[in-house]
């Protein structure tokens, strides 16, 4: 269902912006038990993601590749569903109420270009389940919006 609701909402538009940020709010208000959504997004010139549109409070504004949940995500081109990030080696912690994250790569044919961010305050939040359908919702919105040359894959 949240599929087909943000083919709705980007159909026609492929501006990043307009559809991460619309998407972002999408997740917000259809899961429950998160208090964080977003995306972070591939700035090959500086080596590093930085932080896109998203909802919840304030967070993180750059991440290396390989460093937490969401550089590690990135770095090996995989999901990462943590079930307490208090466990997880190098976890950076933006908010301190986060004890569960889900994090998906976004790989266009560009390549790697960042990563869907996902936290909630309860452990063990996110299932099997959870993580297909975002790995779902990332490859539409990699088909689907115009990735512009700042998001190529890191080398």
């Amino acid at each position: 269902m949240l599929l087909s609701q943000a083919r709705a909402l980007c159909e026609g538009e492929s501006d990043p912006v307009a559809n991460l940020a619309n998407i972002s709010a999408l997740i917000m208000d259809a899961l429950s038990d998160i208090n964080w959504a977003g995306f972070y997004l591939w700035d090959a010139d500086r080596d590093r993601l930085v932080l896109g549109p998203f909802q919840g409070l304030p967070a993180c504004v750059t991440i290396k590749s390989g460093k937490g949940v969401c550089g590690t995500a990135f770095a090996r081109r995989e999901s990462r569903r943590v079930a307490n990030v208090h466990d997880f080696p190098g976890h950076i912690a933006c908010d301190g109420a986060s004890n569960s994250e889900l994090v998906v790569p976004i790989i266009s044919s560009q390549g790697c270009v960042g990563v869907l961010d996902i936290d909630s305050p309860r452990f063990d939040r996110f299932s099997e389940a959870d993580q297909e359908g975002m790995e779902q919702l990332c490859a539409f919105l990699a088909e689907t919006i115009r990735w512009d040359e700042k998001c190529p894959e890191n080398s």
